[in-house]
Order: structure tokens, then C-alpha cells, then sequence
């Protein structure tokens, strides 16, 4: 009975870990019934996320191998110092000589220094690197996001897209700079210690490693935990930038509405979410490090028993004595073989939120443009501006149809215009002749030949596009004249602002064409910002213009310098027009009346008018406004 008892304390450590391992499992399996019922967990796997990510890495790794043999330099100190010290340790227990002293210590200096300078270099390299792929990523999911459609586009709020290109590809960068090299670093130092410690002391070894496997459960166990908490900090993250780029964008009416209170109180909703989103990121964090540092501090323990009652009882553990330089040397040891297990703990964060991001990352780049060139398509050119559709029915949503067999016919260089009630399918036709959308049945033509016959980035080089919301970007007024090409001059650039009648307000600015653009050009007027749209246009020399609504919400002064502008634009090349305003499509070639998605009318000014139809109508009812 009393040689049991020696081994009573044993048994408490024991005891107290295997009730923390039987609390854990049943939580664990608690919390995966409830994962299925409401569908929390990833859609994608980790291995197929580490299969993605590593194909960046895998670019630079020339680069990783030299990072990696100064890995191995790095973490000398942690597996070599402990037996410097214990042997130290033996050295002042018997009678020794300073001159041994100062050549042991000289030693351990010499590896420490070694170490920090091989991990200093390897630090400066990483984070390198690090930019190096964080660059990679951003701008294949840039150019990825380029490629999508509009429709897919109008799906996805901007700031979701912000949040994609900017916070998570970041955390996926950290994946590369950190937590990779880290875990492989961890993983080293680990198997490292275990050699030296086989090396100093099998039994003590084996019973350092009786910890192991709960450690391993409890890090499974606690994976699961974090995963839900990290998804909803993302998801969290994501919905605040949504709504700070939805309504700082917008600010003006709120404030116009006095709509603030309701705004802070759906941003209210938001924070408190992220809040709570990140208090259970910490409350699993804050479980999962001190049960780690429960068990390096239950082995230190055991150790601290096994040496102590053999040096009291004058025993040994398990055929093998124990000395001072052992316990030193395993102390040691034990602290560096949890150190880097407490660092896997640290990188927990990290890792489950470099996954959630890289899931929310590839999801993006997963999407198939709905827009793509057929396998024979073909470059385009010239065009001569012939456009037909042929019983065009489109719908943007399922058969929820915008276009209902449509078919009209175009000339080259002639000016159509469209009109009809807002809904009725106008700008969609637009939008559908330089295929910002495919159609679902019918045909549509460019001098005689399938849109989809042409590449697309090729088809729509050849038309220039004049919108009702003029977006410029920032920069100068040259920069949104030219956007990507770089061969205009000065003089292409203030020949095209005359010709449309932009210099009337450019020449009267401090800096002309050289002047600033502010965001969304909001220190320009409406009308300036479509003229500057209409130089924009001219300059790139299209066969084919689109003018949707250019003439709206714009003051008498400047829609008298549209209108001669678009005068002068008629003759180089086919224009199509949507207008509200009848009297800037009176000069058209034909004008398309459209109700409800289907051609109604089509003609002359004159001849609709003789028709006293539904364009007559239209005609007369903003003849009387402008009366009144």
C-alpha cells in the first residue's frame, strides 16, 4: 500500500486531466449537433485551401529554401542551450576551473548569438516575400473581379469586394509570413527538444510525452470552437464595411432626411455583432491557452516529483538515476517542448483566420464570368456600325422577361433613338448591344455577324458609351479623358474638348486639363462631368456611340452645348440615344418606342408624330409641360 501512495500524486495530475478531457469531448460533441443543424461550418476544406495558397508560396520557393536553412540556424539555441546549461550544471557541482567555466559559457553565448542573428535575417527575408505574394493576390483577384459581369456585379455589395481585396488577402499574406514558417519552425523545435531529450533521458522522455495526446485532443477539440468564431468575425468584419461604404457614399441624404438616428442604430446592430463576435473569439482563446499551460505546468510538475523523490529516497526512476543536471537540462526542455505548442495556441487566431478568409477569397475567384468569348471568337477590326436584333427576349432574373421578341434593324451611321416609360426595356437594349449581359433567345447582330462571334474585349473597344451618371475618377481631367492610354497628347486632348465644348469651362480653370478630380468628381457639375464623358468618348475614336440619358437632370446653359455636341457627334459614326427629353432626339434618323419590353412604334420625328400614336402622346404631354 505505501509503495502506491508514492504514486498517489501522479494519479491526482492524471485524474484532473482526464476530467478536463471527458468535459471538453462532451462540449465537442455538443457543439458539432448543433454545427449541422445550422449549417456554420466552412463549404470548403483546409486541405483544399492549403492546396490554393500553396500554389502562391510555391512561386518563391528558391526563396523558402534559403528561409528555411536559416530556420534550422535559428533554432539551435532552443535545442542545444538546454544541454549547455545542464552540463554547466554538472561542471559547479564538482570542483572546476574558471577557465572551463568561461569556455562553456563563451559557448552558450556564441550559440544565442548565432541563433538571433540567423533569425533576424530570416525575419527580413519573410516579410519580403510576404509583400511579395500579398502583391500576387491582391491583383489576380483584382483582375478577377474585372472580369465578372455586371449582373454578377450588381449581386455583390462594393464593400464586400473591398473587404475581399483588402482585409482578407492580408490575412492570407500572414498564412505566408507567420503562421506557415512558424507552425514549420514549432514543428522543428518540437521534434528537436524530443531527440535531445531521448538523447539526455529516455524514461523522463516518455513520461514528458504521456501529455501529447491530450494535448493533440484539446487542440482538435478547441479547432472546432474557433472555426464558428472566426466565421462570424469575418462575417461580421464584412457587414460593417458593406454598410460604412453603402452609407458614407450616401451620406448626404441621410443628412438631408434626417436619417441619422436610424443609420447609428443599424450601425449599432452591426459593432454589438462584431463585439459579441469578438468576445467569443477571445472566451475560446482565453480557454484553450491556460489549458496548454495547465499541462506544461502539470509536467513540470512530475518532473520536479520524480527528481526530488529520488534524490530524497536515494532511488531512481525506472533504472536510471536523476541527477541535478538532468532536472536542469529537462526543466528546460519541458518549458521549449510546450513553448512552441503555446505558439501553435497563439497562431490559432491566425490560422482559422487566414482559412475564413481564403475561403471568402476563393469564393470570389470561383465565380464564372457569365460574360466569356466562345472557343472561335475572333478579333474585331473595324465596324462599320450595321446593328440588328433579331427576336431578342431577355430577362435579368429567371423568365421575369425585359425584352419580349424584339427585332429592329440599324443602318450604318444612323442615329436611333429609344424611348418609352422608365422599365420598359431601353437602356437593357443598350446594354445588351456591346454585351454587358447575354440574351437568352434570339440573335443579335454587328454588321451582319453574332455578337458572340467576337471576343468580347475586342467588340466593346469599338463602341464608346456616354451614361446618365458620369463616374470620374481621381486624378486630373486629362487622366479620366485619356483613362489607360497614355499616346494622347496635350493637343488630341484640348482638340476633343472643343470639339464637344468641354474647353467653354476648362479653359477658365487655374490648371485646364491639368486640373484635380476629386472622388466621383464631385467638384464638377453635372452637365461638366458629361461633357468631359462626351471628350472621353470622342477621343477613343468609336464606330459606335451609346448616350443613355445623357441630357438628364442638366441645367438650359449646358444642355445647349450637349445638344451641339451631340449634333456634331451624329455624323462620325452609329449613335444610339435613350432620352427623356424628345426635343434632343428630334433630329434622329428613327426613333423605337418601347412599352413594356416590346416595339411599339418605329420612325421618323414627323412620321410619329403623324401616327398620333404613343409617341405623339409623349410629345404632347412634354410640350404642355414646357408651357405650363
Amino acid at each position: 500500500m505505501s509503495t502506491l501512495r508514492v504514486y498517489y500524486p501522479l494519479l491526482i495530475v492524471g485524474a484532473i486531466i482526464g476530467v478536463f478531457a471527458t468535459a471538453f469531448i462532451i462540449a465537442y460533441a455538443m457543439i458539432k449537433d448543433k454545427k449541422e443543424a445550422i449549417g456554420f461550418d466552412r463549404n470548403m476544406k483546409d486541405s483544399e485551401i492549403i492546396k490554393r495558397m500553396a500554389h502562391y508560396g510555391l512561386a518563391y520557393k528558391k526563396e523558402y529554401v534559403v528561409i528555411f536553412l536559416l530556420m534550422l540556424v535559428s533554432i539551435a539555441n532552443s535545442i542545444v542551450s538546454p544541454l549547455l546549461v545542464g552540463h554547466i550544471e554538472e561542471i559547479v557541482k564538482e570542483r572546476f576551473t574558471m577557465e572551463e567555466l568561461y569556455v562553456q559559457v563563451a559557448i552558450y553565448a556564441g550559440v544565442v548569438i548565432l541563433s538571433l542573428a540567423a533569425q533576424f535575417v530570416q525575419a527580413v527575408r519573410l516579410q519580403k516575400l510576404g509583400q511579395k505574394i500579398l502583391s500576387t493576390i491582391r491583383q489576380d483577384v483584382f483582375v478577377h473581379i474585372e472580369s465578372l459581369s455586371q449582373n454578377q456585379l450588381n449581386h455583390i455589395p462594393v464593400g464586400t469586394l473591398v473587404t475581399r481585396e483588402t482585409n482578407d488577402t492580408e490575412a492570407i499574406s500572414r498564412m505566408f509570413t507567420n503562421i506557415l514558417v512558424n507552425l514549420i519552425r514549432n514543428v522543428l523545435v518540437i521534434s528537436g527538444i524530443l531527440f535531445a531529450m531521448l538523447f539526455l533521458n529516455v524514461e523522463l522522455t516518455l513520461m514528458v510525452l504521456c501529455f501529447v495526446p491530450f494535448i493533440m485532443l484539446f487542440t482538435l477539440i478547441f479547432r472546432k470552437f474557433s472555426r464558428k468564431a472566426y466565421r462570424k468575425v469575418k462575417d461580421g468584419t464584412t457587414n460593417i464595411n458593406t454598410f460604412l461604404s453603402e452609407n458614407l457614399s450616401g451620406i448626404k441624404i441621410t443628412q438631408i432626411f434626417n436619417n441619422e438616428g436610424k443609420k447609428q442604430r443599424e450601425f449599432r446592430e452591426r459593432n454589438e455583432f462584431l463585439k459579441s463576435a469578438r468576445n467569443q473569439e477571445i472566451f475560446v482563446f482565453s480557454i484553450f491557452r491556460p489549458i496548454i499551460y495547465m499541462l506544461y505546468i502539470s509536467s513540470v510538475m512530475v518532473l520536479f516529483y520524480l527528481c526530488a523523490k529520488g534524490y530524497i529516497d536515494g532511488t531512481s526512476f525506472m533504472g536510471q538515476t536523476l541527477t541535478s543536471g538532468v532536472l536542469v537540462s529537462f526543466y528546460m526542455y519541458i518549458n521549449r517542448f510546450f513553448n512552441p505548442i503555446q505558439n501553435l495556441a497563439d497562431m490559432f487566431n491566425q490560422l482559422q483566420s487566414a482559412f475564413a478568409s481564403a475561403e471568402k477569397v476563393f469564393t470570389v475567384m470561383d465565380m464564372v464570368p457569365e460574360i466569356q468569348d466562345e472557343p472561335d471568337a475572333a478579333e474585331i477590326d473595324h465596324v462599320r456600325g450595321e446593328i440588328e436584333f433579331k427576336n431578342v427576349w431577355f430577362a435579368y432574373e429567371n423568365e421575369d422577361w425585359i425584352l419580349k421578341d424584339v427585332s429592329f434593324h440599324i443602318n450604318p451611321k444612323e442615329t436611333v433613338a429609344f424611348v418609352g416609360a422608365t422599365g420598359a426595356g431601353k437602356t437593357t437594349i443598350l446594354g445588351l448591344v456591346c454585351r454587358n449581359y447575354d440574351i437568352q433567345k434570339g440573335q443579335i447582330l454587328i454588321d451582319g455577324v453574332d455578337i458572340k462571334k467576337f471576343k468580347v474585349r475586342s467588340l466593346r473597344s469599338h463602341f464608346g458609351q456616354m451614361l446618365q451618371d458620369v463616374f470620374l475618377f481621381e486624378g486630373t481631367i486629362k487622366s479620366n479623358i485619356v483613362l489607360h492610354e497614355d499616346s494622347f497628347t496635350d493637343e488630341e486632348v484640348a482638340e476633343a474638348c472643343r470639339y464637344v465644348n468641354a474647353d467653354s469651362f476648362i479653359n477658365r480653370l487655374p490648371l485646364g486639363m491639368y486640373e484635380e478630380v476629386r472622388e466621383r468628381g464631385n467638384n464638377f457639375s453635372a452637365g461638366q462631368r458629361q461633357l468631359l464623358s462626351f471628350a472621353r468618348t470622342i477621343i477613343h475614336k468609336p464606330e459606335v456611340m451609346i448616350l443613355d440619358e445623357a441630357t438628364a437632370n442638366i441645367d438650359t446653359e449646358t444642355e445647349l452645348l450637349i445638344q451641339d455636341s451631340l449634333e456634331k457627334m451624329m455624323n462620325i459614326g452609329t449613335m444610339l440615344i435613350v432620352a427623356h427629353r424628345l426635343s434632343t432626339i428630334q433630329h434622329a434618323d428613327k426613333i423605337i418606342v418601347i412599352d413594356h419590353g416590346e416595339i411599339i412604334e418605329e420612325g421618323s420625328h414627323f412620321e410619329l408624330l403623324e401616327k398620333r400614336g404613343a409617341y405623339y402622346e409623349l410629345y404632347r404631354l412634354q410640350y404642355e409641360e414646357k408651357e405650363a
